[in-house]
């Protein structure tokens, strides 16, 4: 590199870290802030009545949860394109800049909530940029650390806390701000794209702390690797194979489209039947088909060491799938049970405690981040006045806008948490308990992944079974209740132990049994588990109103704990399996 080597990163550095990694933790934090906040006013806004002092669009949930269902999926595939473009065509950086421009503008859509196409529009640039952002920010930090692998993992755990610094304050300021009467919606979703605009200034403006890192797309050298003998041998995609692959996900786009589409208005694509099978069913079923039919021929094209460990990939993808349709009930039926279900006004001492409590969790970890701030500011600022001023500007805004809610809660008579407040507990406890999980997986106590995969699911299934006890006293098809807040701030703690298990180390398995040179197709077949969990999340949640009045609310939460508990048990009595198929892989 003619600028910088990745050595010269760490003359000068921030907590024992380059200044590059920080710049890269406020981006980061900013782009969750936006995304986080946008998704917990969402389902909310669509669902909420259109009369009243902050009136919404008035949607039936099952319509409002199969928008939201297909805006998360379709943001996990995404990517899979966008670093395909950078690392062939315009590089890291760019794809960062441009990922965060075309938020930019789709936050700023989305607050024109008057207008439906603005919101359809938005929607759609949040997207596309997501995929552009999402996958290069750690594409420049690996980058950065090449020469460094000791450091990786403190890295790694700095950038997560951004990831959640950022969710945490997003779902916190524009929660607040959006379900606010006296602000509303368009604030709500204007705040995150603000804020979005702030990461992209700041980033651009800074972006030469990184030396060449991301300037130009990166010369795959993956092939040239070591392999050992039993993994080596290639396995070239015929054009059979690739005619697959598209129709496959030409099928698949369509469908995640055509589903909340076909709900909100009369168009429906897939208007047809097949043997008395629905035409959406049956594309999606021939899609799932080809999909198997595509993996089997692949699989068994590779030699025998590489062809197990890439079923043992496979095998975790599948209870992935199931994680994200339960998980991703945070910001779809767990949003609407905080919102109709939960007794969320309080008085007297248990609105004294709830103030303080907030004020807590609120100031201390914003105190933390601005301190890091400062640090960053004193090292870069001569070189990066722009960029260091741009970040401050950010952070006065947030502390502002913090102190402005904190007052007025204080203030007010009777304190009505809102209904995001819920979604910060899971950016709160991962915060918390990461350190901790991330000890045990680095002591000799580290269990094997199909005990990671396993207690992640019962730790998620024991969430539901908290909210399903919970909710036992609501009556069989009710549309309000009030339950006490104490099942959901349970049930984020557990969902959250379940994440720390399941999530993190995913990624990890995949870069440990694959070689390099496959990495990328692996990856996108993960993100294509979480994508159809993410989509599954959102069509199961949009029948809460149909088991609800059928059976019972307590009923639909059983769902979501029997599936979960059923299938980590499955997935710890495979371990001599997947021993075997990971190949020695730990």
């Amino acid at each position: 590199m003619s600028t910088h080597t990745t050595d010269n990163f760490f003359k000068s550095t921030v907590l024992g870290h380059p200044e590059g990694l920080f710049v890269l933790f406020f981006t980061e934090m900013w782009e969750r802030f936006s995304y986080y906040g946008m998704r917990a006013l969402l389902v909310i806004f669509l669902t909420s009545s259109m009369f009243g002092d902050n009136p919404g669009w008035g949607w039936p949930r099952e319509n409002a949860l199969a928008i939201y269902g297909s805006y998360t999926s379709l943001a996990y595939l995404t990517p899979i394109l966008g670093g395909y473009i950078a690392d062939r065509i315009i590089g890291y950086r760019w794809a960062v800049i441009v990922g965060a421009f075309l938020m930019t503008c789709g936050h700023a859509s989305m607050a024109l909530e008057f207008n439906p196409i603005f919101m359809y529009i938005g929607l759609g640039l949040l997207v596309l940029g997501n995929g552009f952002f999402k996958p290069n920010m750690t594409s420049v930090l690996s980058q950065m650390y090449k020469n460094h692998p000791e450091k990786k993992d403190g890295a790694y755990t700095i950038f997560y806390m951004g990831v959640n610094s950022g969710a945490f304050l997003g779902m916190l300021l524009c929660g607040y701000i959006g379900e606010s009467p006296d602000w509303g919606w368009t604030y709500g979703f204007g705040l995150a794209g603000i804020f979005m605009f702030v990461g992209m200034l700041q980033f651009y403006f800074t972006q030469n702390i990184f030396g060449d890192i991301g300037l130009k797309p990166v010369n795959n050298t993956e092939s040239k690797e070591i392999e050992h003998p039993d993994e080596a041998q290639r396995n070239p995609f015929s054009k059979f194979d690739l005619v697959l692959i598209a129709l496959i996900s030409v099928i698949g786009l369509v469908w995640v489209i055509n589903d909340p589409v076909s709900k909100i208005t009369s168009l429906n694509v897939f208007n047809f039947s097949v043997a008395g099978v629905s035409g959406d069913n049956f594309a999606i079923v021939l899609a799932l088909a080809l999909f198997i039919f595509i993996l089997i021929k692949r699989i068994s094209q590779y030699t025998p060491v590489l062809r197990d460990k890439m079923i043992a990939v496979i095998i975790l993808a599948f209870i992935t799938i199931f994680f994200w349709a339960s998980f991703e009930q945070a910001g779809g039926s767990m949003t609407i049970f905080a919102k109709d279900y939960t007794a969320r006004v309080l008085e007297g001492n248990y609105k004294l405690v709830f103030n303080i409590v907030n004020t807590l969790i609120t100031v201390i970890p914003l105190v933390i981040i601005t301190y890091v701030l400062f640090k960053l500011f004193l090292n870069t600022f001569k070189r990066f006045a722009t960029g260091n001023i741009i970040l401050a500007s950010g952070f006065l805004i947030i502390w502002v806008l913090v102190i402005y809610m904190l007052k007025s809660q204080y203030y007010d008579v009777k304190a009505e948490v809102p209904a995001t407040w819920f979604g910060i507990l899971n950016a709160l406890f991962i915060i918390s308990c990461a350190p901790l999980i991330s000890r045990i997986w680095e002591s000799k106590y580290n269990p094997f992944a199909t005990f990671k995969n396993g207690f992640g699911m019962i730790l998620l299934g024991t969430g539901f079974a908290v909210l399903a006890f919970g909710a036992s006293d609501i009556p069989q098809g009710a549309k309000v209740a009030s339950v006490s807040m104490i099942w959901l701030v349970l049930a984020y703690f557990f969902h959250t132990m379940g994440e720390l298990c399941i999530s993190p180390v995913g990624l990890s398995y995949v870069s440990k049994l694959v070689p390099g040179r496959m990495i990328a197709i692996m990856f996108g077949i993960w993100y294509l588990a979480i994508a159809i969990g993410n989509k599954i999340a959102g069509t199961m949640g949009g029948m809460i109103d149909q088991i609800t009045a059928q059976y019972s609310m307590s009923t639909f939460f059983l769902i979501f704990t029997l599936i979960p508990v059923g299938l980590g048990i499955f997935i710890m009595l495979l371990t001599p399996l997947l021993k075997k198929l990971m190949h020695g892989v730990h």
